[in-house]
């Protein structure tokens, strides 16, 4: 289950105390600035999200199952030899369970085990009082023997306090394997002094809770070092609402990989879902006639000085489709803009690349626009090379792309009927490992190449290859390759010119 967030944030407040740091936000999926979308499961009350919170019966204590261990497949809780929860599986918790004050012995076992086959993990002598509410989080790596990050089970106690009128009240577990200790920024402002601090892996903050207004998307940034690493943007909190929030994952992993490191919301009737990390973007220049430009949404600076070919990023941003203002280097920047382009959707989780094209005072097609694509090149062999073309010269007709043989015929086509401002798929194309020879011709038409390139390629490599410039030298900056290499963080951005006709 994903929680969705408004796709309408205040982006020049925000994005000026998140440029340059880790942002995490709820997962937006095509959201624009001309639709609202669903408030997801923490939107309001009466779903799972504002349920009321639930107490337990009279004589009775409460337990309920979180799984919480990004490596561990979906288990059974046995309590006393008997079957309390049944399949759960990373990123699931059972409903609560009124259950007898006393001491339980816990055993974790692959889901479908039975009663005599032996257990992964075992807690002994758990203690419940009655009137006790406890959450049994499942967390670290069942892969691992080191201490600081071994599969163990976080006895959570929970004791709220009111929230108070306006106020959800939320508890935060540090359950990430490879995360240092932290400091929670309730407002993501002063990552020097945040309001929690020093909370240490497999720890959890005060059983009080801290409240946080409801009906808004808020900002609660991570700190480490004084500086801020990572930060969320809520969801809007129902009202009254008694949540855990379990940092989990790894953050050594991508943001999108069902093990990347991601917050885990628990409300008071289950799991309400992950809450992905605000997407990176990367902005290139790639318009041939545009000066050197400075980049802003609403208010805030993205970036300086950016001239054709070069790559400024990474910046996080909540998901939207945001507008982008293009400015001449070093221009007021209350002056109005030399142009402007809609990002597109830019979803939670994800990495994009944003390429800035067209030409300035263009029309039709040609206009000036941005083409942001998500990186989303398949994990597969280490050993292969991937790559991704984009289309982005605004004077080149449709092409075909491919293998330029020694007869100078473009053959085998890798690549048929790429039109201005189109890609290819996401998972990129297998070029192989050396130097090819490749060539461009029109689509449809003759075998005329327009350009031939010879392209290096290494085990490892994943590239977006923008075709960019023009192809008449009186429009601008002249056609050529603009690899931008996402293997390495940050992307850098490399020229490969064509070989002379």
């Amino acid at each position: 289950m994903r929680s969705n967030f408004s796709c309408r944030p205040s982006f020049g407040r925000a994005l000026a105390a998140l440029v340059g740091a880790f942002v995490l936000a709820g997962s937006v999926t095509g959201c624009d600035e001309s639709e609202t979308p669903d408030p997801g499961p923490l939107g309001g009350q009466g779903g799972e999200g504002g349920s009321p919170n639930v107490e337990p019966a009279d004589g009775m204590a409460m337990v309920r199952v979180v799984h919480g261990s990004s490596d561990a497949p979906a288990v059974d809780i046995w309590a006393n030899g008997a079957l309390l929860v049944e399949n759960i599986a990373f990123g699931d918790a059972s409903d609560w369970i009124n259950v007898p004050p006393g001491s339980y012995d816990l055993e974790i076992k692959a889901a479908g085990s039975s009663v005599s086959e032996p257990a992964v993990y075992t807690v002994n002598g758990l203690a419940l009082e009655e009137g006790e509410k406890l959450s049994a989080v499942a967390a670290g790596l069942l892969s691992s023997t080191a201490d600081a990050n071994k599969f163990r089970v976080l006895p959570v106690r929970e004791a709220f306090a009111p929230a108070g009128s306006g106020n959800a009240i939320l508890r935060v577990i540090h359950a990430s394997p490879d995360a240092p200790t932290v400091g929670i920024d309730l407002h993501n402002d002063d990552p020097s002094s945040p309001e929690l601090s020093n909370i240490d892996r497999f720890a959890t903050t005060a059983e009080a809770g801290f409240p946080l207004t409801a009906g808004e998307n808020l900002q609660i940034g991570i700190a480490a070092g004084g500086q801020t690493v990572t930060a969320f943007t809520t969801p809007e909190l129902p009202e009254g609402a008694e949540i855990l929030v379990i940092a989990t994952g790894l953050v050594a992993e991508k943001a999108d990989e069902a093990d990347g490191f991601a917050l885990l919301a628990i409300g008071p009737t289950g799991a309400l879902g992950f809450v992905k990390q605000n997407p990176f973007v990367y902005a290139l220049h790639a318009s041939p006639n545009a000066p050197a430009v400075d980049l802003y949404a609403g208010d805030a600076k993205l970036a300086g000085g950016l001239s054709f070919g070069n790559l400024a990023g990474p910046v996080q941003v909540p998901p939207a489709d945001y507008t982008i203002d293009f400015r001449a280097a070093g221009a007021d920047a209350a002056s109005a803009p030399a142009a402007s382009a809609q990002t597109g959707p830019i979803a939670a989780g994800g990495t994009y690349l944003s390429i800035a094209t067209g030409f300035l005072g263009g029309t039709g097609e040609q206009a000036f626009q941005l083409v942001s694509l998500e990186e989303q090149f398949a994990d597969g062999s280490p050993d292969s090379a991937l790559a991704r073309v984009v289309h982005g010269s605004p004077d080149a007709p449709k092409v075909d792309l491919g293998v330029l043989n020694v007869e100078g015929v473009v053959s085998p086509v890798l690549i048929p009927d790429l039109t201005f401002g189109s890609a290819t798929a996401g998972e990129g194309l297998d070029l192989g490992i050396g130097t090819l020879p490749l060539g461009v011709t029109p689509a449809d038409a003759n075998s005329t190449v327009v350009a031939s390139f010879h392209v290096t390629t290494a085990p490892g490599l994943r590239a977006f290859a923008v075709a960019a410039g023009a192809l008449s030298a009186e429009k601008g900056e002249s056609f050529r390759l603009l690899v931008v290499d996402t293997a390495t963080s940050p992307w850098s951005v490399a020229t490969i010119h064509p070989q002379p006709q």
